[in-house]
């Protein structure tokens, strides 16, 4: 067995030293034909018993709202720490000028509300 590894070692120091002398310059790259995308966001903290509390993401001049990949629905996130229930809210949200995210009542000793929405904005 140490005859193998005897064999095999200095094959794989070589390839490590390739490795690490090999540069790495490649950056990702946007097709050529798509939009830039950006992510804008609102969040908040509740103490237990604060009531329902919201908050508004910002739409950047020039932008649209993103569609998740493959589908027609808004490319959104949602994330909530703690007992409440958070989600846009569908009477203060018309995906073009406002953009509204709810969480309600805070049951647990606190609570967090996130709301991330992309966007696709034209090239400069």
């Amino acid at each position: 067995m140490s005859w193998l590894v005897r064999l095999i070692s200095p094959g794989l120091l070589s390839v490590q030293i390739a490795l690490l002398v090999m540069p790495f310059d490649a950056q990702a790259q946007a097709p050529a034909d798509s939009a830039a995308t950006t992510e804008h966001s609102c969040s908040f903290g509740m103490a237990k018993g604060d009531p329902a509390h919201q908050c508004q993401v910002p739409i950047p001049a020039g932008c649209v709202i993103a569609t998740f990949p493959g589908t027609d629905k808004p490319w959104t996130t949602v994330s909530k720490a703690g007992r409440t229930f958070c989600a846009f809210d569908k009477k203060g949200t018309d995906w073009k000028n406002k953009i509204t995210g709810q969480c309600t009542r805070c049951d647990s000793s606190h609570c967090t509300g996130q709301f991330m929405v992309r966007f696709e904005c034209a090239k400069p």
